[in-house]
């Protein structure tokens, strides 16, 4: 039978689910929390399962948004799904948002880059496959774009204005990639899996990128 695929994005104030089986996308979606998911998440889990007559235990693998983002959201997403995935003697897959949101590129290159606040950005950059070209990082946005490579590259973000203007990026594509990222997370889990990459759910750690003080500072949005 084909993989069943459920995964969770509640990293920021807009979340998303999403159900796969194999490579087709069952249903995605959207979440808004801007009090958090805690309260919330497994309701719409539940009823996103039900509508298509799944159960937990129908799941092959389990994924979840390591990061980076609001380390409170990250933590409630991968301990869902470390906890259903523990339960039932599944594997689990975390997936960095950066990488998901690459999906979204068009160019052999896609620069991914987020607000991290504080005047500073997470970005890295990715190949058509999803391979690491540029680490992730987080710094100033003038400083990260020094380090970026040349040629046909194309930068994915979500909802950052970014001052190319006067950069040897200035006529570079920019993509607005949508909110709900949970389908490409699912997308990125299946490939995991079908390699044999997924893990054992208690081995999954967040992908915070900036150091731990970042949470005294960070302010959910």
């Amino acid at each position: 039978m084909k993989p069943l695929i459920l995964a969770i994005d509640t990293t920021h104030e807009f979340g998303s689910l999403a159900l796969c089986r194999e490579g087709d996308l069952l249903e995605e979606v959207t979440l808004h929390a801007p009090q958090g998911f805690a309260h919330l998440l497994y309701r719409h889990l539940g009823e996103l399962l039900e509508r298509h007559r799944a159960k937990p235990e129908d799941v092959d693998c389990f994924a979840a948004a390591s990061g980076p983002g609001s380390f409170t959201g990250v933590r409630i997403g991968l301990a869902c799904i470390k906890g259903l995935a523990e339960a039932r003697g599944k594997s689990a897959v975390a997936v960095s948002n950066l990488q998901a949101l690459a999906a979204f590129g068009g160019a052999p290159l896609r620069a991914v880059v987020l607000d991290a606040r504080r005047g500073e950005v997470y970005g890295a950059v990715y190949d058509a496959r999803g391979a690491v070209v540029v680490p992730e990082s987080v710094g100033p946005l003038a400083a990260w774009l020094d380090r970026l490579p040349g040629g046909e590259l194309d930068f994915v973000t979500g909802d950052l204005e970014l001052p190319l203007a006067g950069t040897r990026f200035e006529s570079a594509p920019v993509v607005k990639a949508p909110r709900a990222i949970a389908a490409a997370i699912a997308r990125l889990a299946l490939e995991a899996y079908r390699e044999g990459r997924a893990a054992d759910p208690a081995a999954l750690d967040a992908n915070y990128v900036r150091r731990s003080d970042a949470e005294l500072f960070w302010r959910e949005s």
